[in-house]
């Protein structure tokens, strides 16, 4: 059962801890996710949802990651423009994130992404990878790339 009027908190800093969180990063074709340990030390890559163009979200695919994982919230990456502005990309990222929370009940975190794609792309380069034809590994390394840095700010608070 779903709960239309839920939204996502923006005044949310956190997610609960401890626990597992699964992050999620918007695309027009493909959605990468990632997930991190019971921790919440380190974030890997999880899957890669692909939808066709103009086609929602995947969500029952979503949803058997959540099923299966159990995991304390959801960190949704907002794709926002250079200069901090939504663009058609963080307006639909915040309305699929609005969806997950009413599908999942579970705390949804809006996260800024910027630049979360070429931290992965480098990533795979530095370590003498190629990412042609590697798309879909590449939005899940995308998504972990945004949840560690999630992961990694929180634990500044708590030390700062």
């Amino acid at each position: 059962m779903t709960n239309p009027e839920r939204e996502v908190d923006p005044s949310a800093s956190r997610l609960p801890r401890p626990g597992r969180i699964i992050a999620v990063d918007w695309g027009e074709r493909r959605i990468g996710l990632a997930v991190s340990d019971e921790t919440q030390m380190i974030a890997g890559p999880l899957d890669t949802l692909v939808r066709r163009v103009g086609k929602r979200f995947p969500m029952p695919a979503f949803l058997a990651h959540v099923a299966e994982l159990a995991p304390r919230g959801i960190l949704v990456g907002l794709p926002l423009a250079p200069s901090g502005e939504d663009g058609p990309s963080a307006v639909a990222a915040r309305a699929m994130a609005a969806d997950i929370g009413a599908r999942t009940y579970l705390p949804v975190l809006l996260w800024d992404e910027r630049m979360s794609t070429a931290r992965a792309l480098a990533s795979i380069r530095e370590q003498g990878g190629s990412t042609r034809g590697q798309e879909e590994r590449v939005d899940a390394l995308a998504a972990a790339v945004i949840l560690q840095h999630y992961l990694d700010a929180v634990r500044g608070q708590d030390h700062g």
